[in-house]
């Protein structure tokens, strides 16, 4: 079975294009927590493939895997990966690609390429954030709202928002020395208050534009990056007046420029995407 390693500023994930490959006999969640092994298995955040679109006009379909082999809405720095994919090998010279998420059909611009034609820096039309507490899904208020959670004997302050997956944007003096191994786990799996589980951004604010950002995703633990969290933050953080509407965010593999209007708008995200390697799954990883 053919794969290609790619990552958005160090979100790294497998990918399989199965437009024309077969379903593995031991199904997908099962070769997604094989291939994410990074001593066993090819290594990464988790498993991302790469379908036939399903909606009218959609260029092709994003479904994404997590190491622990769960199945997520949303992945935003796979998706500009699963652009660059499309575009450099079925659509090159596009400027726009129309691709189907669990989170619905989403719009990627190629905003810059190599000499080559190869897509570099791809923003993403990541829709409107979903503040309905139903749907985020939280049994919290809701609404954009700065909420509390006790952690450890810490009180923390946090904003829970979807970007078609959950997040839980939390503000903090300073990243480097929070406890983000310990404490992201416990809100990640309390499922009283976030019954999907949740992803969780502790963010030390710089300035009203720019921000450090450090995250620990539902499922994979600590990445280096998540561009739906990013786009959640400046959410959270425009909600809150802390930021304007436009963000850059310091995540830990690179930066990523947060676009949003306020209300009734959509977010837009900006930042590269990079081949890693191609090469053959051994059977054992999918049979």
């Amino acid at each position: 079975m053919k794969f290609t390693k790619m990552h958005g500023i160090g979100n790294d994930y497998v990918y399989i294009d199965t437009r024309e490959q077969d379903e593995p006999t031991i199904g997908w969640p099962e070769v997604a927590k094989r291939v994410s092994d990074r001593r066993f298995g090819v290594g990464g955040d988790g498993l991302i493939l790469i379908e036939k679109g399903i909606s009218k006009n959609a260029d092709g379909r994003m479904r994404m895997f997590n190491a622990d082999g769960s199945e997520s809405e949303m992945c935003g720095n796979g998706l500009r990966c699963v652009a660059k994919y499309l575009h450099d090998n079925t659509f090159k010279g596009n400027d726009k690609l129309n691709l189907d998420t669990g989170a619905g059909l989403l719009i990627a611009d190629i905003k810059n390429r190599n000499k080559e034609g190869e897509a570099e820096k791809i923003e993403i039309n990541m829709g409107p954030p979903i503040l309905e507490a139903s749907e985020i899904p939280t049994t919290g208020s809701g609404a954009g709202n700065e909420e509390s959670l006790e952690v450890e004997g810490m009180q923390l302050n946090y904003t829970a928002i979807s970007m078609g997956n959950p997040h839980c944007v939390i503000f903090i003096e300073d990243t480097k020395t929070f406890p983000v191994e310990k404490i992201g786990p416990l809100i990640e799996n309390n499922t009283s208050l976030f019954p999907n589980r949740i992803n969780i951004e502790f963010i030390q604010i710089i300035s009203n534009s720019e921000v450090i950002q450090r995250t620990w995703e539902r499922g994979s633990g600590e990445t280096l990056a998540c561009g739906t969290g990013a786009s959640a933050v400046a959410v959270a953080g425009q909600l809150r007046g802390l930021l304007d509407n436009e963000v850059l965010i310091h995540l830990s593999g690179g930066d990523l420029k947060i676009t949003w209007d306020g209300p009734g708008s959509n977010v837009f995200m900006e930042g590269g995407a990079t081949y890693v390697c191609e090469g053959l799954l051994n059977k054992s990883l999918y049979e």
